[in-house]
């Protein structure tokens, strides 16, 4: 597998599990989604937290990066100050789960170039912090396929955003009773909020949120692309600069 995340498609993820009935979760809903929504993100807490700007050819983006994944949130520091990001596109796409970009391949590209194998020369340990998951703006660490990673370490320089996409009690307990993941109460009432990609947690390092620009977040997820999930038009981070 190169260095990008394959994608789920909730249905496939349903119809391959079986019928029996895991323990329910509770979903919020109306006033109660709304206001559980507001206090899932941002994240409270990203006042004190590295920063940085994203300024791409569809409109701008915050990042916050979490302290306690270290590893990823330095090395991509270090990268953003080395100007690594700079002119990289968003090469792959899909709407309601993520965009992906930072192969340094992308910088040269040609028009329907595949992409997504280019990288650094190294990887970054895995930081699964079960506090942070697949939530709507979370953002991650792309890496190889488990056949060849199993240590599941994440690409030196490759990441996604989440774009994702809002769970009901049903489809969460399938995911779960598929994977065998355990969901706790804040990822629930995130998935039925808000949205993400639950099937994904536990398997990727999450190191970061969005806290201003998703909907350029959206915007990006929505435009054309190709068989390979690759925007017709390049969608390039011309920018990429540390706030804090």
């Amino acid at each position: 597998m190169k260095k990008t995340i394959f994608y789920c498609i909730a249905l496939s993820i349903i119809a391959l599990i079986s019928c029996s009935s895991p323990k329910k979760v509770k979903t919020a809903n109306g006033a109660d989604a709304k206001e559980a929504a507001e206090q899932i993100t941002p994240n409270n807490n990203t006042q004190e937290m590295t920063k940085v700007l994203l300024k791409t050819t569809l409109g701008d983006i915050t990042i916050a990066l979490y302290d306690d994944t270290p590893a990823h949130r330095d090395n991509f520091h270090k990268l953003v100050n080395d100007k690594f990001y700079d002119g990289v596109l968003f090469h792959r796409i899909i709407k309601g789960f993520m965009i992906q970009g930072g192969d340094p391949d992308s910088k040269t590209a040609k028009p329907g170039q595949r992409l997504g194998s280019g990288d650094v020369g190294y990887t970054i340990p895995a930081e699964f912090v079960p506090a942070h998951f697949h939530k709507r703006g979370a953002v991650c660490a792309a890496r190889m396929g488990d056949n060849v990673n199993p240590q599941k370490a994440s690409s030196g320089c490759q990441f996604y955003i989440v774009d994702g996409t809002v769970y009901d009690n049903d489809k969460l307990n399938m995911i779960a009773q598929r994977t065998g993941k355990t969901f706790s109460p804040e990822q629930v009432q995130a998935y039925t909020t808000i949205g993400g990609a639950p099937f994904l947690d536990g398997d990727y390092t999450v190191f970061g949120e969005v806290i201003n620009g998703m909907e350029v977040v959206d915007k990006i997820a929505s435009q054309q692309k190709d068989g390979a999930d690759r925007p017709l038009e390049d969608i390039k981070i011309i920018s990429a600069t540390m706030l804090r």
